[in-house]
């Protein structure tokens, strides 16, 4: 019962107990009370000081006391809650922050001011968290759109590297031949040819401030797409410019740090660009990955995206990529997009790759997100 109120008090803080009935008997229990105090206690703003050495024991003492999950909480709501900017523009801190999602979308987001002898922590810390996330996302991401390619182009003069030999047997049952214990196929079925782009996957990613996650994940996704030879993949960066990084897809730090996030936002000016990409539009999938809310002119937005839909590219539109659950965006826009059947969703990044088969097979998405209401 003892350890239920510890535990208790310590969420609730020092305020909940004025009276001092539950007592923090470890020396342990009082420095993580210490430690969240700091942050939590809104009556010590700034609890933290103002000089490196504390906040330096601080970040030490949360990663000894709270396992990894927690310290990463901890972490952003320091950052929110008292202004610690800081922490990230010196080298010696920011080598003590837990790397995440969010820190890394932090530091790209304070990329420009950061000092140079800075940033180059900071590459360190953001290569960390994209090589851990694409480890988890490659394998999933290269067997989807594989599996989904093998499925749309068949080959019925396969070479032998082509051969689909579970389609070939299956087909075959029936010309076993029991003396020599074996099946002499009489039609071979095959993959489409193998080293050739079969599709032309072009991602288009809005950089303002509030996309910064679905950045960091479609720079990692259209880096993996681009290790696969069966697709062409371009990656298009906008805001109010356009900046093609189809040139550096193989390097997404590099790429990450050469964005800009922040700023306005011409989503027409940024599909005026990939329309000019597009060589086949029947072999050519457009992911358009912005909240909407269109800087420039809606109705030239709404015109091109109606003639790219026109010419037989698949579009589609995400409205973010990331963990985190429904985006704000622009509905109107949602609902305008829905009208010329360009699906707009959110999408996780463990659906993305089995997203990117459905849509290769031009199978129905419905699964993957619901309809934008219209307001």
């Amino acid at each position: 019962m003892q350890q239920k109120l510890e535990k208790w008090r310590l969420i609730l803080g020092e305020k909940s107990d004025k009276k001092g009935d539950v007592q923090l008997k470890t020396e342990e229990s009082k420095a993580m009370d210490k430690t969240l105090a700091a942050v939590y206690d809104s009556e010590r703003k700034g609890g933290l000081g103002s000089s490196s050495p504390n906040i330096n024991r601080w970040l030490g003492d949360i990663r000894k006391y709270f396992p990894t999950e927690v310290v990463q909480v901890m972490q952003k709501d320091a950052l929110e809650r008292l202004d610690l900017t800081q922490m990230l523009l010196e080298p010696e801190l920011l080598e003590s922050v837990e790397p995440d999602l969010q820190l890394t979308a932090t530091l790209l987001t304070l990329n420009k001011a950061m000092p140079d002898r800075t940033r180059e922590t900071a590459r360190i810390v953001v290569r960390k968290v994209v090589e851990k996330l694409e480890k988890k996302l490659k394998n999933p991401m290269r067997e989807a759109i594989e599996g989904a390619l093998r499925r749309e182009v068949r080959n019925r003069r396969p070479k032998m590297n082509e051969i689909d030999w579970n389609k070939t047997i299956r087909a075959n049952l029936k010309h076993y031949q029991p003396e020599y214990k074996t099946i002499i196929p009489e039609n071979l079925y095959g993959y489409g040819r193998k080293g050739q782009a079969l599709k032309h996957v072009i991602l288009a990613l809005d950089q303002s401030g509030s996309m910064a996650t679905s950045v960091v994940y479609g720079a990692i996704f259209a880096s993996i797409m681009s290790s696969l030879k069966s697709v062409k993949t371009s990656l298009v960066v906008f805001d109010t410019d356009v900046v093609d990084f189809t040139d550096q897809i193989s390097d997404p730090v590099e790429l990450l740090f050469g964005t800009q996030l922040g700023g306005g936002t011409d989503i027409n000016k940024a599909l005026a660009y990939t329309e000019n990409l597009v060589v086949s539009p029947s072999d050519t999938v457009l992911v358009l990955i912005t909240d909407l809310y269109e800087g420039g002119s809606e109705r030239e937005l709404i015109r091109r995206a109606a003639t790219i839909k026109a010419t037989g590219v698949q579009f589609i539109t995400l409205l973010a990529l990331n963990d985190e659950g429904a985006p704000s965006y622009d509905r109107r826009m949602a609902a305008q997009f829905a009208t010329m059947d360009i699906p707009s969703f959110a999408c996780t990044p463990d659906l993305f790759p089995e997203l990117m088969a459905a849509v290769i097979n031009k199978r129905s998405l419905q699964g993957f997100g619901t309809p934008p209401e219209v307001v």
